[in-house]
C-alpha cells in the first residue's frame, strides 16, 4: 500500500470544506412561560427555571424561551435578565394588559401557564379574563389537583382545561382524578413527572466528612418549613431510634416559607425547638436555617441515609422536594401522599401513616440496621427516577410543544459538551474497568481486551481533535493492557480478572471478534504517528505484525472487518495483499446469502452490522477495486432500510437477531445497544466523506440523535453530568448502568459529530 493510499479521500475532503456550507434554516419561534421566578423562594419558581434551562440545553437552537414572571401587588424582584413581560396577579387590569401584549407578538407561538390555586385568589376573574382575550395557543401545567371537587371547583378547572391545547399533570393519579372527578378528556391530558437532577458520583463517606457529619448515620428532610410539613413527626420519633442508634442525627434543610413568615412569624419553627428541647434531642439534631443554593443542597442529601418525607396534607399532588430526594439515591420513608404512593412501588421505600411517629421509628431503625437493604433501595429508586431526569421531562416538553406551536421545523438537539469524567472514572493504572453499578466501577468484572481496544481509537480520536496532554496517559494505560493481552504467537486474550489473571472465559470463548478489535485498535494508533509519542507507534506496530500470521487465518466475519479497518490505518504496502484476502471472503459470503431483497453477507442480521459494508467501502479506497464499493453501497442501504424509520435508528435487537426468512422488517422492542448505533454512525461518517453524499450526513445526524432521546422511548441513553453512557434501550426502561462497552460507544459516536468543523477524512 503507498504512501498515498488516502490522497483521493484527503482530496475529496477538501473540496468538500470548500464548499458553501448547507445551514438548515430553523424557524426559531418563541414560547412564553408565565409562572414565579427565582429569586422569589417558590417551589414552582426552582421547578420553572430548571425547566427552562434544561430545555436550553437540548433543544437551544430548537425555539426561544421567554420569561413572564408573576408578582403580587408588593412584590418587585430583581431577575436574572430583564423581563419584557410581567403578570400583576393582585391587578385584573395587568392580566387584560398582559394578554394583549403576548397577542402583538407575532413570534409568540405558545403560552405555558404553571398553574397553583394560589396564585390567582388575589384577583377574582383576573385568570379568566386573560384566557377569554388570549389569541395564542396555552398550555397549562397544573402543580395540586384535588379530589371530589364541589361544583364551583369542578367548573374552574374544566373552563381552564376548555381554553387550554393540553393540561400537563406530573403523576399518573392525578391524570387519573382529572379524568373521572373532572370528566376532562384523557386525550387532553400529559403526565410528564417532575423533573430530577442528575448527579455524578460521589463518595458518601467524604461527603459526610465536608459537612461534620463523619460516622454519623445521617436522616433528612427539606424545603420551606410549615406546619404541613409535620416535622414533629420525626422529632417524636427519634427517641426510639436514638435509643437503637446512637449515632444518628437529623437534619432540617430550609427555612420558613416566607408567607408563612409574613402571617406568623417564625411559630413553627420555634415549636420545633422547643420540642427538640423538651426531647432532649440537641445533639442529635441540625436546623439549617437557609435556602440552600442547589449544589449544597444536592451534596446534604447525596450524604444522607434516609430521607424523611413527613407532610401531612392528604392532597398533595406532588413534591419536588421528594422527587430531588429520591434521584440522589436516598431510602424514603414516607407518608402516603399521591406522589409518594406512584413512586415508592416495587420495593423503592417505606410507607408509613400520617402522623405516625411509632412507624417511622420502626421504619427507619429497620433500614438503619441493615446496610444491604438501603443499597437495595437505593438502586431501585434511582433505576425508577432515570427517566424523571430534568433532560428526559424537557423531550417531553419540547415534543408536546411542537404539536401545538405553528412551525413546520423539527426539533433540533444539541450536541453535548465532551466530558471524559467517567472514562477516567472506569479507568485504573492497568486499564479500562469492564462494568459499572450505575456510575461507580465494578471492579469485580475485572478488565476485556474488548473495551481497552475501543477506549484507546476513542481516545486517539479525542487527542487528535482536542491535543490533551491528560489523554497521551490514557492512551498509554490502554495501549499497555493491549500488550498485556497478546501471547507468545502473536493472538490475544480477551477476559482478565481484578488480580489482572486470564479468566477461564478466554478457553472457552471465540475470541476472533477480540483479535480484530485489537488490530483495528493498533491500526489506527499507528495512522497518527505524526502526532502521538513515537513510543506508541513502535509498540503498535511491533504488536500488529506479530498479529497478523494469526489475522490470517481467521474467518469470522466482523472480525474480518475489523482487521481491515486496521489495516487501512496501517497503510503498509506490504499488507495490502492480505486486506484484499479479507476483503474477498467477505465478498463471497454476500454472494452466497445475497438472494431478490436480501442484500447481506450472513442470513441473519446480528451486533456490529455496519462495520461489514465499511470494511468493504476501506477495501475500495485501499485497492481501486469496484467490486468492494458496489457491494458495500447495496449492503450498507440494505442495512439501512432495516433499521432506520421515519428518521429514527433502531439498531436490531439482542432479544432476538433478524432472520433472512423473516416476513417482518425490525420490530422488535428493546435490546438496542449503544455499540451498535455507534457503529452505524462510524459507518455513516465515512460513506459521507469517501462518497460525498448528503443523504449519510442526515442519516448520521438523527442516529447520534438516539443518544439524546430521540427512541422509543425518548429517554437520554447518554448521562451528560458523569460523561457515562446506559447499557442499553429496553421495551420500558433504559439500563442505567454505564459501562466500558457503552460509554466508549458513545464517545467514538460523538467525536464523529465534529466533522463539520473538520473535513478532514479521519474517521474511526
Amino acid at each position: 500500500m503507498n504512501k498515498n493510499i488516502n490522497s483521493d479521500v484527503e482530496d475529496k475532503a477538501r473540496r468538500l470544506s470548500l464548499k458553501k456550507e448547507k445551514h438548515i434554516v430553523y424557524n426559531k419561534s418563541e414560547i412564553i412561560f408565565i409562572s414565579t421566578f427565582p429569586p422569589k423562594v417558590c417551589g414552582i419558581a426552582t421547578y420553572t427555571q430548571d425547566l427552562i434551562k434544561s430545555l436550553h440545553s437540548k433543544f437551544g437552537e430548537s425555539f426561544e424561551t421567554i420569561i413572564c414572571p408573576m408578582e403580587t401587588e408588593g412584590e418587585n424582584y430583581e431577575y436574572e435578565e430583564h423581563p419584557e413581560y410581567k403578570l400583576n396577579i393582585s391587578d385584573a387590569v395587568s392580566f387584560l394588559e398582559l394578554a394583549e401584549k403576548i397577542n402583538r407578538n407575532d413570534n409568540i407561538q405558545l403560552v405555558m401557564l404553571q398553574h397553583e390555586f394560589g396564585f390567582f385568589n388575589e384577583t377574582k376573574n383576573g385568570l379568566s379574563l386573560f384566557l377569554q382575550s388570549l389569541k395564542k395557543e396555552i398550555i397549562i401545567t397544573f402543580h395540586t389537583v384535588l379530589p371530589n371537587p364541589d361544583i364551583e371547583l369542578k367548573t374552574k378547572v374544566r373552563d381552564l382545561a376548555d381554553f387550554s391545547k393540553s393540561i400537563v399533570v406530573m403523576t399518573d393519579l392525578s391524570a387519573e382524578i382529572l379524568s373521572k372527578d373532572y370528566n376532562i378528556s384523557s386525550g387532553k391530558i400529559t403526565v410528564i413527572p417532575h423533573g430530577t437532577h442528575l448527579l455524578p458520583f460521589t463518595d458518601k463517606n467524604a461527603l459526610k466528612e465536608k459537612y461534620g457529619l463523619k460516622n454519623k448515620k445521617v436522616l433528612s428532610t427539606f424545603g420551606l418549613l410549615g406546619s404541613g410539613k409535620n416535622i414533629e413527626t420525626t422529632l417524636k420519633a427519634l427517641p426510639h431510634i436514638v435509643a437503637q442508634n446512637p449515632n444518628v442525627i437529623f437534619l432540617i434543610l430550609g427555612k420558613t416559607h416566607p408567607a408563612i413568615v409574613r402571617s406568623e412569624g417564625e411559630k413553627y419553627r420555634d415549636l420545633l425547638e422547643n420540642l427538640t428541647c423538651k426531647l432532649h434531642l440537641e445533639n442529635h439534631i441540625r436546623f439549617i436555617n437557609e435556602y440552600l443554593p442547589l449544589p449544597e443542597l444536592l451534596e446534604y442529601l447525596q450524604l444522607t441515609d434516609i430521607y424523611l418525607f413527613t407532610s401531612k396534607d392528604r392532597n398533595q399532588a406532588v413534591s419536588g422536594t421528594f422527587s430531588y430526594a429520591i434521584s440522589c439515591g436516598c431510602a424514603i420513608v414516607s407518608t402516603p401522599i399521591p406522589h409518594a404512593l406512584e413512586v415508592l412501588k416495587e420495593e423503592t421505600g417505606i410507607i408509613i401513616d400520617f402522623e405516625a411517629p411509632k412507624q417511622l421509628a420502626f421504619a427507619v431503625n429497620t433500614l438503619l440496621k441493615n446496610e444491604n437493604n438501603r443499597e437495595k433501595l437505593r438502586t431501585k429508586s434511582l433505576q425508577k427516577m432515570a427517566p424523571t431526569a430534568w433532560e428526559n421531562s424537557s423531550i417531553l416538553h419540547a415534543l408536546l410543544f411542537q404539536k401545538f406551536r405553528n412551525s413546520s421545523a423539527k426539533l433540533k438537539y444539541v450536541l453535548p459538551k465532551f466530558n471524559l469524567d467517567h472514562i477516567q472514572n472506569i479507568t485504573t493504572d492497568f486499564g479500562m474497568i469492564q462494568f459499572a453499578k450505575i456510575s461507580e466501577p465494578d471492579i469485580d468484572s475485572g478488565y476485556t481486551l474488548d473495551d481497552n481496544a475501543r477506549a484507546m481509537i476513542a481516545l486517539c480520536k479525542h487527542y487528535k481533535v482536542n491535543k490533551n496532554k491528560s489523554d497521551l496517559q490514557l492512551i498509554s494505560i490502554y495501549l499497555n493492557f493491549i500488550k498485556f493481552c497478546q501471547q507468545k504467537d502473536g493472538s490475544f486474550l480477551n477476559y482478565v480478572d481484578k488480580e489482572k489473571q486470564f479468566t477461564r472465559q478466554n478457553y472457552e470463548t471465540n475470541l476472533e471478534d477480540s483479535n480484530g478489535r485489537a488490530v483495528w485498535a493498533l491500526g489506527y494508533l499507528i495512522s497518527l504517528k505524526e502526532i502521538l509519542p513515537q513510543e506508541f507507534y513502535k509498540v503498535a506496530e511491533a504488536m500488529l505484525q506479530k498479529n497478523l500470521a494469526i489475522a490470517e487465518k481467521i474467518y469470522s466475519t466482523r472480525a474480518m472487518a475489523f482487521i481491515i479497518k486496521g489495516l487501512y490505518y496501517q497503510n503498509s504496502e506490504k499488507n495490502i495483499p492480505l486486506l484484499e484476502e479479507l476483503a474477498n471472503r467477505l465478498v463471497k459470503m454476500y454472494q452466497h446469502e445475497a438472494k431478490g431483497n436480501w442484500l447481506w453477507f450472513e442470513g441473519y442480521l446480528t451486533y456490529g452490522n455496519s462495520v461489514l459494508p465499511e470494511a468493504l467501502l476501506f477495501a475500495w479506497v485501499a485497492t481501486k477495486n469496484e467490486m468492494y464499493k458496489q457491494i458495500a453501497e447495496k449492503s450498507f442501504a440494505f442495512l439501512l432500510s432495516k433499521i432506520i424509520v421515519n428518521d429514527t435508528i433502531k439498531v436490531i435487537s439482542n432479544q432476538g437477531w433478524l432472520q433472512k426468512e423473516s416476513k417482518e422488517n425490525n420490530t422488535s422492542n428493546g435490546g438496542e445497544q449503544p455499540i451498535d448505533v455507534a457503529y452505524t454512525i462510524l459507518a455513516l461518517s465515512s460513506f459521507y466523506k469517501i462518497l460525498d453524499n448528503e443523504k449519510y450526513l442526515q442519516l448520521m445526524q438523527n442516529s447520534f440523535n438516539w443518544f439524546l432521546g430521540k427512541n422509543q422511548l425518548n429517554q437520554i441513553i447518554y448521562n451528560p453530568v458523569t460523561g457515562g453512557c446506559y447499557d442499553g434501550l429496553e421495551e420500558n426502561n433504559v439500563n442505567i448502568n454505564q459501562g466500558a462497552e457503552s460509554t466508549v460507544s458513545y464517545l467514538m459516536a460523538r467525536l464523529s459529530m465534529d466533522f463539520s468543523k473538520s473535513k478532514t477524512y479521519d474517521n474511526i
